[in-house]
């Protein structure tokens, strides 16, 4: 529909308003008259008229009129309607264009096709909510300020395309899998749709090894879903969830997909990252894993991605490896990068490696310190247990995350 409607609109907060009174008209249309055969093209066409209305009142393309008024059942006006062929998959490539700054391009496809809000986004860029709103604003305006053609693209334009909506892909499915705010560690319904938009690409892309790694790594890690929280909802850590529980279809399959991915010689961030998930998923236990491979995979995946979420993660399989020590060590390189200054997972990583080490005292400061920039409660229960051990006896020792 959004689609649809900005390629009339020419401009996507007045596709948004329009979208939005259509669904409007139809709740008491549809209340009245019963729902159409086709409600989507009813939704369609009516959002289209809608913004047909709104240029004719501002007198901007009286001339043009007749070139942009369709008949009422065509709802898309693809050159190329199989290049992609799920609904939702050719809005996050129409959304994805070139012609827009790759952090623009994800986040603007994130809250337009994704409905993922806003501070969610700007906590999966590491930025504060009022830029990533700025972000997203100006790219709305330079989509109408230079007309970019806002079309489905044709298959042979997909290529340049695919890094955002893999990106777009991943960090919806990231959202999902912990979600940065509210009450569930979970929000099943992003988790879902990720992952079909990921086999969806599969299929339209199998022969691409960043699609397979992308596919092999949202498998591997939802794997453990029905174990990352008990019976009472509260967080589970990796080291005490139950892996004969864990989905072991789709690790088989995961597992599979990053061996592939990887047999292509073309080996990039999401590759790397699934064969980081494959080796904790296939480990009999939590003290079987591999983390000398794991430290190596990240040293691999620091190069092609140099991200500061990359080197903490990092930093905690450094811990697992070598000790708490040198975890700490690799920890001490990212306290000046600003860009983690908002993000809770240093201050608790920190916290939990000196825990460890027996420094009570300091990882009771560091926990206080994470509780103050945590929005999740699942995650916020968890902490403050840990800051209650850890003020009371400082007892346990497991790793955080």
């Amino acid at each position: 529909m959004l689609a649809a409607t900005a390629r009339v609109a020419r401009d996507l907060d007045l596709a948004e308003e329009c979208v939005q009174e259509a669904y409007l008209a139809a709740l008491d249309a549809w209340a009245r008259d019963g729902v159409p055969t086709k409600p989507g093209a009813w939704l369609t066409a009516t959002a289209k008229r809608k913004a047909l209305d709104v240029l004719r009142r501002q007198q901007v393309l009286r001339a043009k009129m007749p070139l942009l008024v369709e008949p009422e059942e065509v709802v898309t006006d693809s050159p190329d309607p199989d290049a992609v062929p799920d609904d939702r998959l050719r809005l996050v490539f129409t959304c994805c264009h070139p012609a827009l700054a790759p952090e623009a391009r994800v986040a603007l496809t994130l809250r337009l096709v994704c409905g993922v809000a806003t501070p969610d986004i700007a906590r999966a860029f590491l930025v504060t909510e009022p830029t990533m709103a700025a972000r997203v604003t100006r790219a709305k305006k330079k989509i109408a300020a230079a007309r970019i053609p806002y079309r489905v693209p044709e298959a042979s334009e997909l290529p340049e395309r695919l890094d955002a909506v893999l990106t777009v892909v991943h960090l919806l499915f990231t959202t999902g899998h912990t979600a940065p705010s509210g009450a569930g560690l979970v929000r099943v319904d992003l988790v879902e749709r990720a992952l079909h938009l990921a086999r969806v690409l599969h299929g339209l892309m199998p022969d691409e090894p960043e699609v397979r790694g992308l596919l092999a790594l949202l498998l591997l890690t939802d794997a453990r879903r029905a174990t990352r929280v008990d019976a009472d909802g509260r967080l589970v850590l990796l080291e005490h969830q139950d892996r004969s529980a864990w989905d072991q279809a789709a690790i088989g399959e995961g597992a599979r997909l990053a061996v592939e991915a990887f047999r292509t010689g073309r080996v990039g961030r999401y590759a790397l990252q699934a064969a980081i998930a494959a080796l904790h998923a296939t480990a009999g236990s939590y003290a079987a894993t591999d983390w000398p491979q794991i430290v190596r995979l990240y040293d691999q995946l620091l190069a092609a991605w140099p991200s500061p979420v990359v080197a903490l993660n990092r930093a905690i399989a450094v811990s697992m490896a070598d000790g708490p020590e040198a975890g700490l060590a690799a920890l001490d390189a990212l306290a000046d990068d600003g860009r983690l200054a908002g993000y809770h997972y240093l201050p608790a990583t920190r916290a939990d490696l000196l825990r460890r080490l027996g420094r009570r005292e300091e990882a009771a400061r560091e926990y206080r310190a994470a509780l103050v920039l945590v929005d999740n409660d699942t995650e916020r229960e968890f902490l403050e247990g840990r800051l209650g051990e850890v003020v009371d006896s400082g007892a346990g020792r497991s790793s955080y995350g």
